[in-house]
């Protein structure tokens, strides 16, 4: 964008380093959440430019985009070489027929090694392409940061900052050389297929997607066509108001534009991701957009806590349930559905994605509470089946038995582990269920210098196992305000979530044991008040230890069956579901009861 003149010398965007991130979200943790599209112009050409999420999580946003794109650049790390997810994006695109540019980037890593990135990069083309065709592709190395991009690979020691000379032009003319222009029949009658959602303040929601075939105007009769579940057409008729184009990072009111290009349209009331706008006179629906079906759920709940309605602004179910409806026709990659009335499952492909969505919600105001993550069965010839991924770790050398513990604790089975210039790239088939924690787990064992990425590889028959060990909670008893003095002892029986002067609840868990029976304490209990007078090191011995964090994703990792996650603008707690230890210990007796039931049953 900035090679190409998009903006002033003096705009704030050429100090800016990251453009398209726009979300805060996206600021704060350094990743793409959702997919964007700008244009340039180079050599009086337009070229639209679609920025696709790299993280496995959010590979629902590059299925959805992926129809839009004639081209693709494949961007592989010199030093990390072929990821999972490499691997997945690479499939989707060979599928649908995009032509590949490779781009070997950040060349001026100290442990980069272009020779055998591209030798791997090779052998997944050799495994992926669909037809002989896509075995030849233009190949390019980049020093991305520095806004350099070399046919050749440059001499001299790169890891110097700017020691080479270059720019960002030659790939871009590659794109405009060598690369397909937009296919579509510019005669045909007007279709395109909606692949994203924007709203405006005074237009109200835009349908993006690029013209399949035809052409569009302003003020053209339209209808948006739409199959639900039971395979019944959904017919929605408007006119289009107004037409924009993208031209650099904003829309650009258009008259009219042909097949090929990326248009926004205004005035058609729609929120169906997926469905085909066309001309009154063909009514021809698209194929629906293939997504790759997600891996874990979570069951979403107004908030039921004796704090409820404490410290948000939308505390209802009625008000949760509009929301995740919203979400539901605005996030193609979550599928959200209705357990009853007031409970909602939303699925996604890890608990990253769902960490977004429930502190997206947490910003805006909301309150509520979520359950243990659920991994998603599928039936596959009438077998019940769960999904089994492969994970890729890059660590230091220093970390190998660590690593190796860790993920053998899980029941991972590795399958293949390379060591050069003391990196070590370990390859592992684990199932999704004993994922769920991991990344977290790993990145504090290797003092989060480790390179995690996961995809889901196949689906086999599902089997019972032990649930993975986990230490017991420890519980407050008491509805009060924590005091000091009593946590100082309790913090002598495991790692504390609550500081002083914290407000808890009965059946609130305020920290971990150090053994894997539960804990129940009183936090609020004060010092007996006596006539005696207390001594100097009787006054200052009140010495408290730094608390644990709560995240969303630890939180998610960590919880068992019988315990939820509160979630509120201002705090995230953990809970019993039954709040009272009473109620606790007979429903512990019934559930063994139950068991001992079974087992008789299955010894006869």
């Amino acid at each position: 964008m900035k090679q190409t003149h998009l903006f002033r010398d003096n705009e704030e965007e050429m100090t800016q380093e990251r453009i398209l991130d726009t979300g805060e979200l996206e600021r704060e943790k350094g990743i793409t959440i959702s997919a964007k599209n700008i244009s340039i112009s180079y050599r009086n050409t337009k070229i639209n430019i679609i920025d696709t999420p790299g993280h496995s999580d959010f590979g629902g946003e590059v299925e959805r985009t992926l129809n839009m794109a004639d081209s693709c650049l494949l961007l592989v790390d010199a030093q990390e070489g072929v990821m999972p997810q490499t691997k997945f994006v690479l499939k989707r695109a060979l599928e649908l027929g995009l032509k590949p540019v490779l781009i070997i980037n950040k060349i001026d890593k100290k442990l980069a090694n272009c020779k055998r990135t591209l030798s791997k990069v090779q052998d997944l083309f050799l495994e992926l392409a669909t037809d002989t065709e896509q075995l030849e592709f233009p190949i390019y190395y980049a020093i991305a940061r520095e806004g350099k991009i070399f046919k050749e690979l440059p001499e001299g020691d790169l890891t110097v900052a700017n020691s080479t000379q270059g720019n960002i032009l030659p790939i871009l003319d590659e794109i405009v050389d060598h690369m397909p222009v937009p296919k579509g029949d510019v005669n045909g009658t007007f279709q395109m297929q909606i692949t994203s959602l924007e709203y405006d303040t005074h237009l109200g929601r835009y349908l993006i997607g690029k013209i399949n075939r035809g052409r569009v105007s302003v003020e053209d009769p339209v209808v948006v066509l739409k199959k639900d579940d039971t395979g019944k057409i959904k017919k929605v008729q408007g006119r289009v108001k107004e037409l924009f184009t993208k031209k650099g990072l904003y829309w650009k009111s258009i008259n009219n534009s042909i097949a090929g290009d990326i248009v926004a349209i205004a005035g058609v009331e729609s929120t169906d991701i997926g469905a085909t706008i066309c001309s009154l006179d063909n009514e021809e629906i698209l194929p629906k957009i293939k997504i790759t079906p997600p891996s874990v759920r979570v069951r979403f709940q107004a908030n039921t806590s004796p704090f409820s309605g404490k410290e948000g602004e939308y505390v209802t179910a009625k008000q949760l349930a509009q929301r995740l409806d919203q979400e539901r026709n605005l996030n193609i990659g979550l599928k959200i559905e209705n357990s009853t009335e007031n409970t909602y499952y939303v699925s996604g492909r890890g608990e990253l994605q769902l960490s977004i969505l429930v502190e997206q919600l947490k910003r805006e105001g909301y309150e509520l509470q979520l359950s243990k993550p659920e991994v998603i069965l599928q039936e596959v010839d009438g077998v019940l089946c769960e999904p089994l991924e492969e994970l890729v770790i890059l660590a230091s050398e220093e970390y190998l038995s660590v690593i190796t513990q860790e993920v053998s604790e899980r029941k991972g089975s590795l399958k293949n582990i390379e060591t050069i210039d003391g990196q070590s790239t370990f390859t592992y088939e684990i199932l999704t269920r004993n994922l769920i924690g991991l990344h977290r787990v790993l990145m504090n064992s290797t003092k989060g210098s480790a390179l995690i990425s996961n995809y889901i590889r196949d689906y086999i028959p599902y089997k019972k196992q032990e649930e993975l060990f986990r230490k017991g909670v420890i519980i407050s008893t008491e509805t009060d305000t924590s005091l000091a003095y009593a946590l100082t002892s309790i913090q002598e029986r495991g790692r504390l979530f609550i500081k002083g002067s914290t407000e808890v609840y009965e059946g609130m868990i305020i920290g971990i044991n150090n053994h894997k029976e539960d804990l129940d304490v009183n936090p609020c209990k004060s010092r007996k008040k006596t006539n005696v007078r207390m001594s100097h090191s009787e006054v200052t011995e009140i010495n408290l230890k730094a608390t644990m964090p709560l995240t969303v994703e630890f939180a998610l990792a960590f919880i068992n069956d019988d315990e939820l996650i509160e979630v509120t603008p201002k705090s995230i707690r953990l809970r019993k579901k039954l709040l009272t230890q009473t109620q606790r210990v007979w429903a512990k007796r019934k559930n063994l009861t139950a068991y001992a039931k079974e087992q008789m049953s299955i010894n006869k």
